[in-house]
């Protein structure tokens, strides 16, 4: 994960995400006016941006996603959730990158099976990832049930990114690869052991679908965690922050394995 902090030494870095972050909001607000949720998501067509920003210009894309939707949510209200928001998005701008780098050494415009199948599980994953953190977070605070937010944020993420990412890079990394403007070209990013990035995928895996699965069937009332039988009925803030948060941790482990 370190290089997720050397980037700031970088000025190119430092303007990649910039260009991120402010490109992520514009195409953010407007969209402001179509609330799925009022006052927490939207359709967000956006969702593609950190995606491909992600596969050009890796933790740039992160910080560039994190702050570029903490700009969007000054014209939709800020609040503690958006703290989530900022971690959420993060990932969502992080885990493609890595993900791709742990599956394959090819370009990431898929054009053969093998590719397509690595860069959806790669979307697939980034937004699982973000769909669990924010809708975790904004349970726990107790804002919206789990089942709704996070069932919602999954679906909006993965249906625009998978749609749209590939046309966008399709046209676009050609032409950042020759002017040398990727991460790769940029910074040397770190190598870690083959091995060491598998687990760190696995850890992924399990962390977002056992989470996913786990925040449904509590937010709902079918699985009751014994400890938390008291927790009163509606967004069961208390049990789905307990039951989750070894989902939660195992995200991050994996994340810095990768």
């Amino acid at each position: 994960m370190r290089d997720v902090f050397e980037m700031w030494g970088n000025t190119r870095m430092v303007v990649l995400t910039a260009m991120t972050a402010s490109l992520y909001a514009a195409i953010l607000i407007p969209f402001k006016v179509l609330p799925l949720i009022p006052g927490v998501t939207e359709f967000r067509p956006a969702n593609a941006v950190p995606v491909v920003c992600s596969f050009l210009f890796g933790p740039a894309a992160a910080w560039g996603a994190a702050i570029g939707n903490v700009i969007g949510d000054f014209f939709g209200g800020i609040g503690p959730g958006d703290l989530f928001g900022f971690a959420g998005n993060f990932l969502y701008g992080l885990i493609p990158y890595k993900v791709w780098r742990a599956l394959t050494d090819a370009d990431p415009v898929p054009r053969s099976a093998t590719t397509w199948l690595a860069f959806l599980g790669a979307v697939g994953l980034a937004a699982a990832a973000c769909a669990l953190t924010i809708g975790w977070g904004l349970n726990l605070l107790g804002f919206v049930p789990f089942a709704v937010l996070g069932n919602i944020i999954l679906i909006n993420n993965f249906a625009v990114a998978a749609v749209l990412s590939p046309l966008l890079l399709a046209a676009l990394y050609p032409r950042v690869k020759t002017a040398g403007l990727r991460y790769d070209d940029i910074m040397t990013p770190p190598r870690r052991r083959r091995r060491t990035r598998w687990l760190g995928l696995f850890l992924i895996v399990v962390a977002t679908v056992g989470g996913l699965s786990a925040g449904n069937l509590i937010s709902t009332g079918r699985l009751v965690l014994p400890a938390l039988t008291a927790d009163p009925p509606g967004t069961r803030a208390a049990a789905v922050g307990v039951g989750l948060s070894p989902a939660m941790l195992l995200l991050l482990i994996g994340v810095a394995l990768l």
